[in-house]
């Protein structure tokens, strides 16, 4: 775990294949920033092959910076950063998904499930080129793996019963198949759990897990330790700063929990450790 007040390495589970490969995401140091102001100081830690990192913590405390960041959208102001071995926003084109909170969606644009994953393709094939049987069949493969293929060809609005089909959940999930159907190394979620019902929260920690198991890293970012216990073998506990970072079990404990939230961190924990969680409103 990679604390800054002793700058130890983040560590990784010696029990997996992927631990000694190249890491997906590599933090050494990083601040952030908007313009002269800085939000985001001093973080340190890494992202192995097939793992999920948690961001943990409190309204502003910087996971939104920190995503951003990562898709070369937010200046690193200090430090070194590496995102699939290269400078963030220069990696590979398709090896990094995003996948917005939905609030984040225009409802309405009229586009078809099929379009909306076959969109995750199109920073490969280039911009004039429309989709041919190849591309199709990826976004078959990608909706299948997300348990949505007889969706392809329904109408993907957000707007409930004037312009489409699918539910919160759904629509989430058709997301990160778009990312799915580019073959990334890393998949960055934004609040993927937010209003979802349970049927389709449990679809989504399914789908991460066979993600991993396929070697994609993740990003995720939460208010809900219980997610982030459930889902992440890694976790960034950030407040403008960051509080720490490695191994989940190092990283979700009182001390640093009561210093990232103000206190109240053995609560939380209890909550966590009992399966009931605590969630931060939005």
């Amino acid at each position: 775990m990679t604390d800054p007040r002793d700058r130890t390495p983040a560590m990784t589970s010696p029990t997996t294949l992927t631990a000694a490969a190249e890491p997906v995401v590599t933090l050494e140091d990083a601040s952030f920033s908007y313009g002269s102001s800085t939000v985001l100081t001093g973080v340190d830690g890494q992202v192995p092959v097939g793992q999920a990192l948690a961001l943990v913590g409190p309204n502003g405390s910087g996971k939104t910076t920190l995503m951003r960041a990562l898709l070369g959208m937010v200046t690193v102001s200090r430090g070194r950063v590496r995102v699939n071995g290269a400078a963030p926003g220069r990696a590979p084109r398709g090896s990094v998904g995003y996948v917005p909170q939905l609030s984040d969606l225009d409802p309405t644009f009229p586009v078809t499930v099929r379009e909306v994953v076959q969109m995750g393709m199109y920073s490969q094939l280039g911009i004039l080129r429309r989709p041919g049987a190849e591309a199709r069949r990826r976004a078959l493969e990608a909706l299948e793996s997300v348990g949505l293929a007889d969706r392809a060809d329904r109408r993907f609005d957000r707007a409930d019963k004037r312009f489409g089909t699918l539910s919160g959940g759904q629509q989430q999930r058709v997301l990160v198949a778009r990312c799915v159907a580019a073959r990334p190394r890393l998949i960055l979620l934004d609040e993927p759990f937010n209003g979802l019902d349970q049927p389709n929260r449990d679809a989504l920690l399914s789908i991460i897990t066979d993600l991993k198991d396929q070697g994609i890293s993740l990003v995720i970012s939460t208010h809900d330790l219980v997610l982030a216990q459930e889902t992440c073998e890694q976790a960034a506990l950030l407040a403008g700063r960051q509080i720490a970072f490695g191994p989940r079990d190092d990283v979700l404990v009182a001390r640093y929990i009561d210093e990232a939230y103000g206190g109240h961190g053995t609560t939380r924990l209890l909550g966590l450790r009992s399966g009931a969680g605590t969630q931060e409103p939005s």
